[in-house]
C-alpha cells in the first residue's frame, strides 16, 4: 500500500527514536538510583507489601511474581543498558522484527517499574513515556519507510498533551482567563529552577502575554498537528519553542523534553526523504491491528477530554496505552514548604540545636539557588512539595522517612543534598516544620545573597524519636 508509509519523515523518525532512548535512559538511571529508599524491601512504600495487595490484572509487573532489590537493581540497569545501545542505533543494524522487539524491551521493563512505583510513579509524564514508547515499537528501522498511521498517533498523543493542559487551565483557576497564574506561577511551583527566580520578576504585563500564548500554544496550535505540511511543521516548532521556554523556567521532569520528543515526529527534516524497500504484508497488518485498538481505547481519555469534570493524568488501562494528560488546573499563590531538622539531644528544650536537612531540589536554605535537574526527576523532593500543600500528600509515606532519618539510613540520605548529622549518629529526635517561602526583591537579593526569604507557620511533626511513633499534626 503506498499510503501506507511517508519517505520524507525518515530522517524524523531517526531523531525521534534516538532522543526517546535519551528519556528512556533517564527515566531508568533515576528509578535505579532511587528505587531502595522509596520502594525497596526497606523502603517507605515497598514493593512486597503494595504487591501482596494488588491484583496483577490491575497493576501488570514482573515484581508482581518475584521481588528483591538486587532483581530490581538489575532489572533498572537493564533498561538503562537497553536505553544506551538504541541511543547507539542497534536498531537499525537489526531485522525489522528484531528492532521492533528491541523498542518493546524498554517498554516491558518501565511499565513492570510504574506499576509498581505507586505514589512515587503517579505522574503524567510515567504514562506519558509508556504510551509514545509503546508507538515506537512499530515505527520501524532502515528496512522501511516510517508508516503514517505511526505517525498519525504520535501526533495524535500531542495534542492530547497540549490541547489536555489547555482546557483544564481554562475550567480551573480563574487566573488562567485572568492572564494573572504567573504572578505567581514561577515561585509556587513544584520545584523552580536556576532561571525561575528571574521569570518572576519579569513585568506583569510580559506575564500576561506568557498566559495568553499558552493559551494559544495549547488550545489552537495542536488542531494544526493534523494539517498539510508545512502548517503541521510549524505548529510542532512552535509547540518545540514554547516547551524550551518551560524547560528555562522550571524543573519539569521529562515531561518539556518527551514534549519536544513528540513534537520531532511531526517536523519533516529537509532531505529527509530515503528511498527504502516497501512495507512487508505482516508488518502493515500489525501496525493497522494496533491502530484499531488504540483508537479504541481512545474513548475513555476523549469523553474525559470534553467533560465539564475533566480529570488530568489519568491512565485508563493498566497498560498505559492511552491516557489522559494536563497540568496546573490550579495555580497557589502562597508557596510552603516543610523543613526537616534533627537533634541529637535525649530530650530536646527550648534551646537545643536543631539541625537542618537540605533536599536536593526543593527550597531549603534560603541561600541556595536552586538547580537544574530535568529531565531527571527527584520523586522525593516533588513529593514534599505536595505534603506542603496538604499532609494528606504525605500520609502513607512521610512516617517512613522520618523514621529513616531517625536511622540515618544510607540509601535515604543519599537522596539529599546535605545530612546535617555526617558523622554516623543518628539524632534523638526528629521534627518538621512549615514554613512560608517567598522570593525575595532585587534589593533584597542585593543586599543578603539569597533568593528566598521564609518565615515560620507552624509546626508540621512535634519532635519525634523512633520508640515514640510517627503521629503529624
Amino acid at each position: 500500500m503506498e499510503w501506507f508509509v511517508a519517505p520524507e519523515y525518515w530522517l524524523s523518525r531517526l531523531v525521534f527514536q534516538r532522543a526517546l532512548a535519551v528519556v528512556y535512559l533517564v527515566a531508568f538511571l533515576g528509578a535505579a538510583l532511587q528505587f531502595r529508599a522509596l520502594i525497596g524491601e526497606r523502603g517507605m512504600l515497598p514493593v512486597p507489601r503494595f504487591v501482596a495487595r494488588m491484583p496483577f490484572r490491575r497493576a501488570p509487573s514482573v515484581f508482581q511474581l518475584h521481588y528483591s532489590d538486587r532483581f530490581f537493581a538489575a532489572w533498572c540497569w537493564t533498561g538503562c543498558a537497553v536505553s544506551v545501545a538504541l541511543i547507539a542505533g542497534l536498531d537499525s543494524h537489526l531485522p525489522l522484527w528484531g528492532a521492533m522487539s528491541l523498542w518493546l524491551v524498554p517498554w516491558l521493563l518501565y511499565l513492570s517499574v510504574v506499576n509498581v512505583g505507586q505514589t512515587w510513579y503517579a505522574f503524567g509524564w510515567e504514562s506519558l513515556l509508556l504510551e509514545v514508547g509503546f508507538l515506537a515499537v512499530f515505527l520501524g528501522n532502515d528496512e522501511v519507510a516510517p508508516p503514517v498511521v505511526v505517525l498519525l498517533l504520535l501526533r495524535w498523543v500531542l495534542f492530547r498533551v497540549e490541547f489536555g493542559a489547555g482546557l483544564i487551565k481554562l475550567r480551573g483557576d480563574p487566573c488562567w482567563r485572568k492572564l494573572t497564574c504567573l504572578d505567581h506561577h514561577h515561585e509556587t511551583q513544584p520545584m523552580p529552577g536556576p532561571l525561575s527566580w528571574f521569570f518572576h520578576h519579569l513585568p506583569r504585563p510580559l506575564h500576561r502575554v506568557e498566559v495568553a500564548a499558552n493559551h494559544f500554544t495549547q488550545l489552537v496550535v495542536p488542531v494544526l498537528l493534523f494539517t498539510p505540511q508545512p502548517i503541521a511543521m510549524a505548529a510542532a516548532s512552535l509547540m518545540i519553542l514554547t516547551q524550551l521556554w518551560l524547560i528555562l523556567s522550571g524543573n519539569f521532569s521529562w515531561l518539556n523534553w518527551l514534549t519536544i520528543v513528540l513534537a520531532l515526529s511531526a517536523v519533516a527534516f529537509p532531505g529527509g526523504e530515503r528511498d527504502l524497500p516497501r512495507a512487508p504484508l505482516w508488518y502493515e497488518v500489525v501496525v493497522l491491528t494496533v491502530a484499531t485498538l488504540l483508537l479504541a481505547l481512545s474513548y475513555h481519555p476523549v469523553r474525559n477530554l470534553f467533560s465539564r469534570g475533566q480529570v488530568m493524568n489519568r491512565s485508563f488501562d493498566p497498560l498505559h496505552l492511552v491516557n489522559t494528560y494536563g497540568a496546573f488546573g490550579s495555580v497557589s499563590r502562597v508557596r510552603h514548604e516543610v523543613v526537616v531538622e534533627g537533634t541529637t539531644d535525649e530530650r530536646p528544650r527550648a534551646d537545643s540545636e536543631w539541625r537542618e536537612y537540605e533536599f536536593r531540589g526543593k527550597p531549603g536554605d534560603p541561600r541556595h539557588w536552586p538547580r537544574q535537574f530535568a529531565p531527571y526527576h527527584l520523586r522525593l523532593d516533588w513529593m514534599m512539595w505536595f505534603a506542603a500543600l496538604s499532609p494528606g500528600y504525605a500520609d502513607a509515606w512521610f512516617g517512613g522517612l522520618v523514621e529513616r532519618l531517625l536511622e540515618n539510613d544510607r540509601d535515604t540520605l543519599r537522596l539529599l543534598r546535605h545530612c546535617p548529622f555526617p558523622d554516623g549518629t543518628p539524632p534523638r529526635h526528629v521534627r518538621a516544620r512549615l514554613y512560608r517561602y517567598r522570593y525575595t526583591t532585587w534589593r533584597e537579593l542585593r543586599e543578603t545573597g539569597a533568593c528566598w526569604q521564609r518565615t515560620y507557620v507552624r509546626e508540621f511533626l512535634p519532635p519525634t524519636r523512633l520508640d515514640s511513633g510517627v503521629q503529624r499534626r
